[in-house]
């Protein structure tokens, strides 16, 4: 590791048992040691030993609060670290595909790989890794979590990719829900559908939604119509009634 040798290590066990901490020890694609590339290959099993043998330096000193990260910027190559991590160890995973890109393909490369490991049950924290603001880091944490149904308090908005049968500017009105209730701490599901032909029926298990026709716009709940108007004014009304049951004057 970036320690340096043995007796540096022993400085740090001691450091960490005095003050009982944690400490994570890593490894990634870019410092397996020599002699596990020369045994296994670069692989799942070189990258996931090397971390391993840093964990038994430490458990020789006594430290036993570990937790281990192997990433890669590899999502295939990430995945099956952890998969295998999760085999051989009971120690807790801090997960994530390291160096991941900017922000746009970063994203996908988190998402498909942290995402894969969270459905599989296999993490105790997670960390993206993006070229951006740290900020966006943490939004794309967030919505991987609600991906995969691990946070729940929020709103969700579905909406369809647009057909023939669109009447009206949809695309921007699911925009604008997305952004007005990007911050609410409320569990929620909003459908915003372009059709009134599937939209009720598809979305019939949001709390409120709205699917258009020609000239006008249909709201319904869990499925249900239950008021029509026209769709010069569908936006504005629509945000209203929305804003009603997120303030709980209209649940």
């Amino acid at each position: 590791g970036n320690i340096g040798g043995e007796d540096k290590i022993r400085e740090v066990a001691d450091a960490v048992k005095r003050n009982g901490v944690a400490v994570r020890v890593g490894s990634n694609s870019g410092s397996v040691e020599k002699s596990f590339l020369e045994k296994y290959g670069k692989n799942e099993i070189s990258l996931a030993e090397s971390a391993l043998k840093n964990v038994a330096v430490l458990e020789k000193y006594g430290v036993e609060n570990i937790v281990i990260s192997a990433k890669a910027s590899s999502v295939p190559l990430t995945v099956a670290t952890y998969r295998y991590l999760h085999k051989k160890t009971d120690y807790p995973l801090h997960i994530g595909v390291t160096e991941a890109g900017t922000k746009d393909s970063g994203i996908v490369k988190s998402s498909v790989g942290i995402g894969s490991l969270l459905l599989d049950g296999i993490f105790d924290t997670i960390r993206v890794s993006l070229t951006c603001d740290p900020i966006e880091e943490i939004v794309a944490a967030k919505r991987i979590l609600r991906a995969v149904g691990l946070e729940t308090d929020y709103v969700e908005v579905i909406s369809c990719p647009t057909c023939g049968r669109t009447e009206y500017d949809s695309i921007s009105l699911a925009e604008e829900v997305e952004k007005i209730t990007s911050g609410v701490k409320k569990k929620l599901k909003v459908a915003v559908m372009g059709c009134v032909v599937n939209g009720p029926g598809e979305a019939k298990d949001c709390d409120i939604g709205i699917a258009g026709g020609r000239g006008y716009c249909m709201l319904f709940k869990k499925g249900e119509i239950y008021r029509r108007v026209p769709s010069e004014n569908a936006k504005e009304e629509f945000i209203k009634e929305l804003n009603e049951i997120i303030n709980g004057q209209n649940d």
